[in-house]
């Protein structure tokens, strides 16, 4: 049986999403706020957090941010009334699975949680937004959570977060090829990288990584994802 965390202040809406998770066949522990909700996170184990975006005192990205100091791997969704840029932004910084509207699409949201898998976090380096967003859903739908950075800037931020493999471009405007490459092996030496690009003389410079020449094979590249995943 699968344990889900849900935090939300509307007792109401949280009692009506716990039924039906409930009788979809799973165990759900309710919490009122931010700080409850670690609490509870820092004495149990969950296959998932679902919390609402704005609450008082600590939001939805600040609870999912904190909730990932005790618990690195715990897959996250946000639902919210408010769907807008400060809550796709929280996505990207936080590798959220997914930010759904209210009221919540009940079927997307047991789909997503069902394929849910702890410590599946990826991280996408890409600065083609449309790719970036492709691949982001493709690991979606395979139970995966993506942060993703579209600069070598934002890379740097990604060391917040705790992915198990990133997929990075090799040529990322304005900069040497592989200086995003660089940042993140100087931040996590061990961590598994495959590579994308679509300049093979970038690639000839990285002959001991794993690339993926675009227009690559999606089936191959989340092959690949999945045989670093345990």
């Amino acid at each position: 049986m699968r344990r889900y965390l849900l935090v939300d202040d509307n007792l109401a809406f949280a009692e009506n999403l716990a039924e039906i998770l409930r009788d979809a066949g799973a165990e759900v522990v309710m919490a009122a706020s931010g700080a409850q909700a670690l609490e509870l996170a820092a004495g149990a184990r969950f296959d998932a957090l679902v919390t609402d975006m704005r609450m008082p005192v600590m939001n939805g990205a600040k609870v999912v941010h904190e909730i990932r100091r005790v618990d690195p791997g715990l897959p996250a969704l946000v639902i919210t009334a408010y769907t807008g840029e400060a809550d796709l932004l929280a996505a990207r910084e936080e590798g959220l699975l997914a930010v759904l509207p209210k009221p919540v699409p009940i079927e997307t949201l047991l789909a997503l949680l069902g394929s849910a898998r702890r410590n599946g976090l990826v991280a996408v380096v890409e600065d083609d937004g449309m790719l970036a967003d492709l691949l982001s859903e493709a690991l979606r739908q395979r139970g995966f959570s993506a942060v993703t950075a579209q600069s070598v800037a934002e890379a740097g931020r990604l060391g917040g977060v705790k992915p198990f493999v990133a997929l990075v471009d090799l040529r990322m405007p304005g900069e040497k090829d592989g200086a995003a490459l660089r940042l993140l092996l100087e931040r996590s030496p061990r961590l598994p990288v495959l590579v994308m690009s679509g300049h093979a003389d970038a690639m000839l410079k990285f002959p001991a990584t794993r690339t993926f020449s675009k227009p690559f094979d999606m089936d191959e590249l989340l092959g690949a994802v999945e045989g670093f995943w345990r």
